[in-house]
């Protein structure tokens, strides 16, 4: 078999539809919430360990760059649960056309990004 079809492995030329785009950012947010999850629980056990651990940590929840990572694991999360509810919707049978699926997928990202300018401002 000789088959001259031409082979595009750059995903990044490949124009994604926004229900692919919304399925990826899942994905990835549920990357980000694993990892925060297990930060935030070490941080937890500082706190929960001594006086000096608890003012450790609020000693440094003050700096720039955790407060930075603190709303990147919110927002994540934010992402992650919205997106979630849409799929358990789709588990229903509401959403499951190709419509459906676009006005799905813009709708978790408008509610994300409005959860995430609110947890936005919540830390910081």
């Amino acid at each position: 078999m000789n088959n001259k079809r031409p082979v595009n492995l750059d995903l990044f030329t490949i124009k994604q539809p926004l229900p692919a785009i919304a399925s990826i950012l899942h994905r990835v947010s549920g990357i980000i919430v694993f990892v925060g999850i297990a930060l935030l629980m070490y941080v937890l056990d500082k706190t929960l360990a001594s006086e000096e651990g608890f003012a450790a940590v609020q000693e440094c929840l003050d700096g720039t760059f955790v407060k930075l990572l603190l709303w990147g694991t919110l927002a994540a999360l934010a992402y992650h649960l919205v997106a979630g509810c849409k799929h358990l919707l789709m588990d229903m049978g509401i959403g499951e056309t190709l419509q459906g699926a676009r006005t799905g997928a813009t709708l978790v990202l408008i509610v994300s990004a409005v959860l995430i300018i609110l947890l936005g401002v919540l830390v910081w």
